[in-house]
């Protein structure tokens, strides 16, 4: 497919018009080369109110609208993600499928055996790959050899169905795999739940099978928001902030004369260098964004592109296929970790405040 009827724009749709679906609806709806067609909620009145405000169709079924679309933005709950793309699918109606991809590792498969199937584009929406400082970040295209990740905030309570895994670190985790390109070998994890039954703080340890390792922390029970990597490799030092849309790079190239100077002076123990201002002498880089573009927005043109070129989505089916499998062994990993200090031998997340069985 290489566009709307002959030639003209993209016809789209929006399934689930939820706290994010409105919000890839308003892009759409902004969007030169799109066309939002309709926007479908179970919820008439949650899409009523959309249609409304973007002058566009109202309705409650998939089956009403997919002979006038296009392409679908899949924003539903993702227990219904498999059921609901599965219709576009098999009519070749390219889709992207929000974060994660499926409610379990089995499901993304099926959807990822059905994309092949009937030859159909497939995007997630793995919205942190269009990070403005990610794409930045990329242009260096280091190998990383340890990665560190940070992402907590308060809890937002909308999520609580899942764990702060699948809601919050599989963010980390797809940026992660999508850097190191290696498959995991070892993964050690401890959960603790607080507020909800599954875990709401996580911390993991991945080794992968050619050695990089990355430690992931993600809580959704923090009094702030943070949401930073680092990326640590031969050749450079990688610091991002993903809220702030900021970074930092500290090259080997960029800084051989701290070798040299060191070389000069004939150190053999760098504690001989106790006085020298360390800040001083590295050269950092600021991470330079080509643009400040909204995320979601850039997110939204590549699967459009990606459906007008007939080339595959920057993010694809197999990415979120292999995210929530990872996300899913570290879920496996924190639900097998062992408390020594637990009388009753549990093991998985501690007790929490709203299950204590």
């Amino acid at each position: 497919m290489s566009g709307g009827p002959e030639g003209g724009p993209i016809r789209v749709a929006v399934v689930g018009v939820g706290h994010h679906g409105r919000h890839h609806a308003r892009n759409y709806a902004e969007m030169e080369g799109a066309e939002l067609v309709a926007v479908v909620d179970r919820q008439v009145d949650h899409a009523a109110e959309v249609a409304g405000k973007y002058g566009c169709r109202a309705v409650s079924s998939v089956d009403e609208i997919i002979d006038e679309v296009d392409a679908a933005s899949i924003v539903v709950p993702t227990v219904h993600h498999l059921e609901t793309a599965r219709v576009f699918i098999e009519r070749r109606k390219p889709v992207l499928i929000e974060k994660p991809v499926a409610a379990t590792v089995a499901e993304a498969e099926e959807l990822l055996a059905l994309s092949r199937r009937h030859d159909c584009l497939v995007a997630v929406g793995h919205i942190e790959r269009f990070n403005p400082v990610v794409q930045a970040m990329r242009r260096f295209d280091v190998a990383p050899r340890f990665i560190e990740c940070h992402r907590i905030s308060p809890f937002t309570f909308r999520s609580a169905d899942v764990g702060v895994v699948l809601d919050m670190m599989i963010h980390d985790i797809d940026i992660v795999l999508s850097l190191v390109r290696d498959e995991p070998a070892k993964i050690d994890a401890v959960g603790v739940g607080v507020l909800s039954k599954s875990e709401d703080i996580c911390s993991a340890r991945v080794t992968f099978k050619r050695g990089c390792v990355a430690n992931l922390t993600a809580s959704r029970l923090a009094l702030k928001t943070e949401r930073k990597i680092r990326v640590f490799s031969d050749t450079a030092y990688l610091s991002l902030d993903y809220q702030q849309k900021v970074g930092l790079a500290v090259r080997k190239k960029a800084n051989l004369d701290i070798l040299e100077l060191a070389r000069k002076w004939h150190v053999d123990d760098l504690s001989q260098m106790a006085g020298v201002d360390f800040t001083k002498l590295v050269h950092v880089e600021p991470l330079q964004p080509a643009d400040e573009s909204e995320p979601l927005r850039a997110e939204l043109e590549s699967f459009l592109t990606s459906i007008r070129q007939g080339r595959p989505p920057e993010v694809g089916i197999e990415d979120g296929v292999a995210a929530l499998r990872l996300a899913s062994d570290i879920v496996t990993a924190a639900q097998q970790h062992a408390w020594d200090d637990d009388p009753a031998g549990r093991i998985g997340p501690r007790t929490n405040l709203l299950n204590t069985d």
